[in-house]
């Protein structure tokens, strides 16, 4: 992006790939940064605020029905669509003069207690719309005793991007292949152990099938009821 050069420094997104070796499922983010001072930069302590942007991508009718729970009806899309807060995360820049390169580590959740992982969820195809916003420490070359400058990133930088929604469905894959998980009460959780025991059942998934199925079933009788 284009930035007035008493701004100093500006930021860009190259690529963002899904790491599959990682303990936990982590997005790396290759970021550019210029600096227009021409001074010798020694490091760079840098903290990212990463936004989801809903409202700059369309849905289709699938993508629409399964975004009811967190956006509401489409009628109150223009109300309720709104820029969304998704992870935090930091990273030291070595020294560099005038530009370079650097990776910044983007821990992902798949909690569906968090909204971005159940926006993602939702998603079909196409892109998810995100923004990182930098703030953070540079240290440079001279001024003062130490011979270190010291200044702040400009609150006003950041960098956009378009996340491929298969990147992420890779990552997933590479971490809860064919899977996912819920956090559950612990009261919950030793029900769910009981009618499972009771029932004999051999997994948890089989467990959650009958549940549904059970469940289901007293709808469908309750209908008739009511008719």
């Amino acid at each position: 992006m284009n930035r007035p050069a008493s701004s100093q420094l500006d930021f860009s997104v190259r690529d963002i790939v899904a790491e599959p070796y990682t303990a936990a499922p982590q997005l790396t983010a290759r970021l550019r940064i210029e600096d227009g001072t021409g001074e010798r930069i020694h490091a760079i302590v840098l903290h990212c605020q990463v936004r989801i942007e809903p409202q700059r991508r369309p849905y289709d009718r699938a993508e629409q029905q399964a975004l009811r729970g967190l956006f509401g009806e489409r009628e109150r899309w223009p109300d309720t669509l709104r820029p969304f807060l998704w992870m935090q995360c930091d990273t030291a820049v070595q020294g560099f003069t005038g530009s370079t390169e650097t990776d910044l580590a983007l821990p992902c959740s798949y909690d569906f207690d968090v909204v971005g992982s159940r926006y993602l969820h939702a998603l079909g195809d196409g892109t998810v719309p995100i923004s990182l916003l930098f703030s953070g420490t540079v240290f440079t070359e001279g001024g003062g005793r130490a011979g270190v400058g010291v200044r702040q990133v400009p609150r006003d930088c950041e960098a956009h991007y378009r996340l491929p929604v298969d990147v992420w469905r890779q990552l997933i894959a590479f971490h809860f292949p064919h899977s996912g998980w819920i956090r559950l009460d612990h009261d919950v959780l030793a029900e769910f152990v009981r009618f499972r025991e009771r029932r004999g059942l051999i997994s948890w998934d089989e467990t959650v099938r009958t549940l549904l199925s059970e469940a289901g079933a007293a709808a469908g009788d309750l209908d008739e009821v009511v008719q």
